[in-house]
């Protein structure tokens, strides 16, 4: 009995874990067996492995090949394991050298022409493979230069089966195959606008340069016309550029989603799903294998759902558990994925249905009970997880430009944010939003009583609740670290009270 062995890579939403493809002939009835677990897309690999091999010259063995997937129990998915199967049963045959192909992870479908084609999620499966200290992928042509963004890995570019053969010793003449070009969707590139293009909303601007210092949520109500949009799209600008951790998270990320990534971006995500999305499209899913939703793709960016009131019902409510876990997990028979949900959510909405409700000049035809129902659709325990709340109005005196620029304002942020992270250093967390309220009010730097007396009331009168507490504390925080103080003022628990009862406090 004669085995060969090389490996692949199963991803299980952004996580990969290495699968080691061993390849076996047995002199009983021809027949091309794949087993450990694949589904139907990877077991039709046998015919597609089978033509790949006879039309590039290199003819598999008319015997019985049984070709495992380990670990046996762990679900796979997909074509990319195509080019793995073929190399490990070539290798059985000595047409390619098996120590060549035993510490080398392969990655791409098979066409019947032998040529090699793209596949999603090729990034998360080199990080996984390098994570485990693989050295040397190869992958199609067309994925390329995204599996070359991860460091210190070899990476191989490859065309044609023949030309993974001959890389791995096999003596035959590699055709000129025109490569597969990849047929993907390119996100459209679009940078943040200026800060400055926004005018007669300082208030709004302050706020948003807050919500970006310490990472809070954001729920803006006003009229049609007040800059709710042109300000969400403005977030991203004035937070700051991605590190390389969280670059390659998101370039992983678009991946699976089946963008196309060449190269890395710095610039925070902004994902801004329409009212009229389904709950799949917002969490993700996939009967057989998941795609990440518009809340994992938003990750270390900016969740922006405009006229939120107007969504489906219960839609908002899915973001409850992403929101305090900062991770979102599918669920579907055979398989189970985690994909990472830490995003900044933005949330927009009229006063009512036509907008006019309360607005200075305007008419609402609104019956009031429609009012009260239109504002009841974003529920208690959402508006609890928001830490501002900011009405606006509609400019009523034009202008050239705004007070503070992008440039400006990210500047301000970072400072901030520096602040934050050496308080927080020796703990997990490094933005006030992410630190837990049982710690700002026990073993945590403290608030003097007397500064916190007005929170401390409307807690006692019913007001706010708990969470809202601890979400007022992280948000004094956040003031104090813009202006460069060592420990919130009475002045900075007032105003965090403000932001987060929208005024109404």
């Amino acid at each position: 009995m004669r085995v060969a062995r090389t490996w692949s890579v199963a991803l299980s939403g952004l996580h990969g874990e290495l699968v080691e493809i061993e390849a076996d002939v047995t002199s009983h009835t021809p027949e091309f067996k794949i087993i450990g677990l694949p589904d139907k897309t990877l077991g039709e690999a046998a015919r597609r492995v089978v033509s790949a091999c006879e039309n590039s010259a290199l003819p598999l063995p008319r015997q019985r090949i049984t070709v495992n997937l380990s670990p046996a129990a762990l679900p796979k998915h997909g074509s990319a394991f195509d080019l793995g199967v073929a190399i490990s049963t070539l290798a059985i045959e000595g047409i390619v050298r098996p120590e060549s192909i035993a510490r080398t992870v392969h990655l791409g479908e098979l066409g019947l022409d032998g040529r090699l084609r793209p596949v999603p999620g090729v990034l998360p499966a080199v990080r996984a493979a390098a994570a485990a200290g693989f050295e040397r992928v190869v992958v199609p042509h067309a994925n390329r230069a995204e599996a070359e963004l991860v460091p210190g890995v070899q990476v191989l570019g490859a065309v044609s089966l023949a030309q993974v053969a001959a890389r791995h010793g096999a003596e035959i003449e590699v055709p000129d195959l025109a490569p597969v070009a990849r047929e993907a969707v390119v996100a459209a590139a679009s940078e943040p606008g200026d800060l400055a293009e926004v005018v007669g909303q300082r208030e709004a601007v302050e706020s948003l340069i807050v919500a970006a210092a310490g990472g809070h949520h954001l729920l803006m109500i006003g009229p049609p016309g007040a800059g709710k949009t042109m300000l969400a799209s403005r977030l991203p600008g004035i937070l700051p550029p991605l590190d390389d951790d969280a670059a390659l998270e998101v370039a992983a990320l678009r991946s699976l989603s089946g963008e196309v990534v060449d190269a890395l971006s710095r610039t925070p995500p902004f994902e801004a799903p329409h009212h009229s999305a389904t709950a799949a499209s917002l969490v993700g899913g996939g009967s057989r294998s998941a795609r990440p939703g518009a809340i994992s793709r938003a990750s270390r960016g900016v969740l922006f759902l405009d006229e939120a009131a107007e969504s489906r019902v219960g839609l908002l409510d899915a973001l409850r558990q992403p929101l305090e876990s900062g991770r979102i997990d599918i669920h579907r028979a055979g398989f189970t994925a985690s994909f990472p949900a830490r995003f900044q959510l933005v949330l927009a909405t009229n006063p009512c249905p036509c907008g006019e409700f309360g607005v200075r000049g305007g008419t609402c035809l609104c019956a009031p009970n429609v009012v009260r129902t239109y504002q009841r659709k974003l529920s208690g325990p959402l508006l609890d997880r928001i830490d501002i709340e900011l009405h606006l109005s509609r400019v009523t005196a034009a202008a050239g430009r705004g007070d503070v620029s992008s440039r400006e304002a990210r500047e301000r942020v970072m400072a901030a944010r520096a602040r934050t992270a050496r308080r927080l250093a020796g703990t997990p967390w490094r933005l006030n939003a992410e630190v837990p309220g049982a710690w700002l009010r026990g073993s945590g730097p403290a608030i003097p009583a007397d500064e916190r007396r007005p929170l401390d009331a409307a807690l006692r009168r019913g007001v706010i609740t708990l969470r809202a507490y601890d979400r007022i504390l992280r948000l004094a925080w956040s003031l104090a670290d813009l202006a460069g103080r060592d420990v919130p003022s009475a002045a900075d628990v007032g105003r965090a009270l403000f932001l987060k009862r929208g005024g109404d406090s």
